[in-house]
């Protein structure tokens, strides 16, 4: 069964408006003390003054509580008694409370940079002064769509980044072949071969009416003709071309 908006609704703001502490506890709990453990820290401390206590180990409770008297005195702070009403009259130490509501504007003003959970929430306590919530509301969402660029810009960084490295990596196994050149297996070394001497034969060779397939008598002047346009290649030289064109009809059976 769902509940009642109103059900479901601790009013604690409300509450903590109207709730006042006694001065040891106000400035137990200014000191960063949990509600459930500030009996406990009163116990063990002591009192050095009435309404001011000094803990062994919490070195700001005997200071805080020495101020928050300090500005009741001076007018600077309203107090009560424990009924939590406000009176201009002289309250003894033991007997002094303060208002929540009191204490926060109270440390608001005298120490700004100073902003006790128990009494500020989030945003006011990470909201500088000059700035109100609503301000600080607008920048946090500023932050949170930034954030979200951030966050898409690095996505795409990161895979132009893999995109990059891909290619790096495959411009690398080319130069590497190209550096590298890899030596023809038996069978493309025996085409070559053979496509050689096929050339030379057709070349040098007639037709079945006994005409020359080319100007060259001999392959003395096959070879003279290939130096004179391509002496100095790899490969290209007179002895070269004689081995080549030898153990091209060689493979063809010539």
């Amino acid at each position: 069964m769902n509940k009642k908006p109103w059900e479901n609704d601790s009013c604690e703001a409300v509450q903590a408006y109207f709730t006042v502490y006694r001065v040891p506890v106000a400035a137990a709990l200014w000191c960063g003390i949990s509600p459930e453990d500030v009996d406990e820290s009163l116990s063990i401390s002591t009192e050095t003054a009435r309404g001011v206590y000094k803990h062994p180990y919490i070195k700001c409770l005997e200071p805080r509580c020495r101020a928050i008297h300090d500005a009741i005195e001076k007018g600077l702070l309203p107090c009560s008694r424990e009924n939590g009403k406000v009176v201009d009259e002289h309250v003894a130490n033991e007997r002094r409370h303060v208002s929540r509501q009191h204490l926060k504007d109270w440390i608001a003003a005298q120490f700004p940079s100073d902003k006790p959970a128990f009494l500020f929430d989030d945003i006011e306590r990470n909201t500088h002064s000059a700035i109100n919530a609503d301000a600080y509301r607008s920048l946090q969402a500023d932050r949170d769509a930034l954030r979200v660029r951030l966050e898409k810009a690095a996505d795409e960084y990161r895979k132009l980044r893999t995109e990059r490295d891909g290619l790096l990596a495959e411009r690398d196994a080319l130069a590497e072949q190209l550096n590298k050149p890899q030596d023809p297996g038996p069978r493309a070394h025996m085409t070559y071969l053979n496509i050689i001497g096929a050339m030379v034969t057709v070349l040098l060779g007639k037709s079945p009416a006994g005409k020359p397939h080319s100007v060259f008598s001999s392959q003395s002047a096959v070879i003279d003709q290939i130096l004179a346009y391509h002496e100095g290649k790899p490969g290209i030289s007179k002895r070269g071309l004689e081995e080549k064109f030898a153990e091209g009809k060689k493979s063809l059976g010539q």
